[in-house]
Parts: C-alpha cells; sequence; structure tokens
C-alpha cells in the first residue's frame, strides 16, 4: 500500500468523499432552496465506471476511505452498481455513505450485501412537525424507517447527523442526544455552514447556534458529558459519552472550534471535478481527462496536484465562502 499523499501543510489525505448527484429528494433549509436549483446536466455526471476509474487512481497514490453523498445519493439510480464497483477496488478500507435514509427501507439489506460498509443518516428532529419544517419534504416516520432499515442491515456503526439551527431545532439536541442512552448510534450535531450566496447561506449565516450552547443544553438535562479519547486525528467531531449511555454524542464545529489543521479529505463532485475544500471555490478538472482517454496515471496525477494545492482552511472568520457553490452540489 502507497503511502498515504501529504498537502502542502503536511497533512496526510487519504479521505475521498464522491458526490453522486446533486439530486435530492428533500429541501432542508441550511442546504437546498425549494426552487431554481442549478444542477448539473445529466450527460456530464460521472458514470459508476468513472467513478471505480477515480477511485482505482486514488487508492495507487494512497487513499484508504470513501465515502458516498449527494445531494441524495440512494437518488442514482446505478447506486448499487456504484457501492460494488468502489468496494471491490483493492485497497479501499472503509467504505461509507450519507443519506437523508428516506429509500433505506427499500435499498439497506442490497447496499450492504454490495459492499457498503456504513452510513450516515441526517435527521434533525424528533419532533415530526419541527422535522418537517426544517428538512422540507421530509417526515420523521420516513427517516426512522431508514434508520431501523440500515440497523437490521448491520450498517453499523450507525452515525446520525443533526443540523442545529436557532429557532428551529436547538431544543431539539436533548431528545436526540437520549438516543445514546438506548442505543449504540453515534449522534453527532453539526454548526451551520453558510456555503454559497442563496436563501440557504443566508439561513445557515443567521441561524448558527455554537455547539457549545447545544452542549450545555444537553448537559443541563442529562448530566455531564465525559470526553472520550481521540484516536484519529481527523476526525472532524470532538466525542463524548452520557453516564450510562451506550452511544456517543459527537460535536462538529466548523464555524466555532475548525479543525482545518486536521483535515484529511478532498471532495469530488458529480460532474468530476476534485473540490480543493468545502468552504473554498477551489477545483480541479479530472472527468474531462477520464473521457478524453486519460489513464489511471494521468488521474493520479491530477488528484495528486489536488492534494497539493488543498488550502490551509476556510475564511469564514474573514466573512468569506463559497461563491459559485451551494452546499448540494459539494456533498458536504
Amino acid at each position: 500500500m502507497p503511502r498515504m499523499p501529504r498537502d502542502g501543510f503536511g497533512r496526510e489525505i487519504d479521505y475521498l468523499r464522491i458526490s453522486l448527484t446533486d439530486h435530492c429528494n428533500l429541501r432542508c433549509a441550511y442546504c437546498m432552496p425549494l426552487s431554481g436549483n442549478l444542477y448539473v446536466p445529466s450527460d456530464d455526471v460521472l458514470t459508476a465506471e468513472e467513478i471505480e476509474t477515480v477511485v482505482r487512481a486514488a487508492v495507487a497514490i494512497g487513499f484508504r476511505k470513501f465515502r458516498l453523498t449527494g445531494g441524495e445519493p440512494t437518488l442514482r439510480a446505478d447506486v448499487l452498481d456504484i457501492v460494488e464497483r468502489v468496494a471491490h477496488v483493492p485497497g479501499v478500507r472503509d467504505l461509507a455513505m450519507t443519506t437523508n435514509g428516506v429509500l433505506l427501507p427499500r435499498l439497506a439489506r442490497r447496499l450492504a450485501a454490495a459492499g457498503l460498509h456504513r452510513v450516515n443518516i441526517h435527521i434533525d428532529s424528533l419532533d415530526p412537525v419541527r422535522l418537517a419544517r426544517i428538512m422540507r419534504w421530509g417526515t420523521l416516520e420516513d427517516v426512522w424507517a431508514g434508520i431501523e432499515a440500515a440497523e437490521v442491515a448491520g450498517l453499523r456503526p450507525i452515525k446520525l447527523n443533526a443540523v442545529v439551527a436557532r429557532d428551529h431545532n436547538e431544543e431539539d439536541v436533548v431528545p436526540l442526544a437520549s438516543l445514546t442512552l438506548s442505543h449504540d448510534w453515534h449522534v453527532r450535531f453539526i454548526e451551520t455552514m453558510p456555503l454559497g450566496v442563496g436563501d440557504a447561506a443566508s439561513f445557515a449565516r443567521t441561524r448558527l447556534v455554537p455547539n457549545e450552547e447545544s452542549r450545555a443544553r444537553i448537559e443541563a438535562a442529562l448530566g455531564e458529558l465525559e470526553p472520550l479519547p481521540r484516536h484519529d486525528p481527523a476526525d472532524e467531531a470532538r466525542n463524548y459519552r452520557l453516564a450510562n449511555g451506550r452511544g456517543v454524542i459527537g460535536f462538529i464545529s466548523p464555524v466555532t472550534a475548525p479543525y482545518c489543521g486536521a483535515c484529511n479529505r478532498m471532495r469530488l463532485t458529480a460532474d468530476g471535478r476534485f473540490h480543493l475544500c468545502l468552504l473554498n471555490d477551489d477545483e480541479l478538472d479530472v472527468g474531462g481527462t477520464i473521457r478524453s482517454g486519460g489513464t489511471l496515471d494521468d488521474v493520479a496525477r491530477i488528484l495528486s496536484r489536488a492534494v497539493t494545492h488543498k488550502p490551509t482552511g476556510h475564511r469564514l472568520a474573514l466573512g468569506q465562502s463559497t461563491e459559485e457553490h451551494e452546499m448540494y452540489q459539494i456533498g458536504g
């Protein structure tokens, strides 16, 4: 296995997040506007074979972890083929998916059989009314059915992601955290991130709830949180456990406590561009190289160049974020 590539700041980069599509069956308020969205033309979206090519090139230079994202990745009609292709590339050590869970009741078992290891499922509230308000077009019944299907299929450890937004669901952190008392799940609370210049970015910018506030709310209701050892320096979450808890409570704080110094991620957009940092617009095209007959070595060289040019971190503190990309176009 080749050594992990390092960027210009000495960080080991071994984790590729692959956006399969920029379409979604929900319209979460902090991610995707209800209308007016600009989608990648279908002919420009990477095929399953082209995604496999990128993964093989990534493994060849030292990438080991892969995550399938969206939009909503389960909307791809060929998602099982993609999972199977990626899972069977020698050197892929971890293959995960981030999903809203809505389609997992009919897909979870087949995804596991194809080689998917685990899932992160998005759920912002356990209250049906508040969930529908923030995860627009989503229902608690549908998301919960997806969580149960993932558990039955063995896609573990199950991680539940909740974005906390002011005046929408900040009180819901307590019942969500309570899930870790009876389940061995990871429940992670994420600060809103202002990507782009549209309605979703404006929502994220004005509805920020610092994770210190969420933590204090949880501790006031459920008791002290015990810090857990940090086994992976690149883990974006600060992890804790409640007394007698079975699961893990995590806080992902890209705005108030950035973790850029330990970032190990590179992103591939649905139309075949290496996105160098979630909160920056810089990209390098690789899809064009593949479609013009480029070899695995050519793809690997582009990815290596992307790693080399990865920026040190975001500039949210200076009021700067992406201007050309919205959250749903990058995959989080």
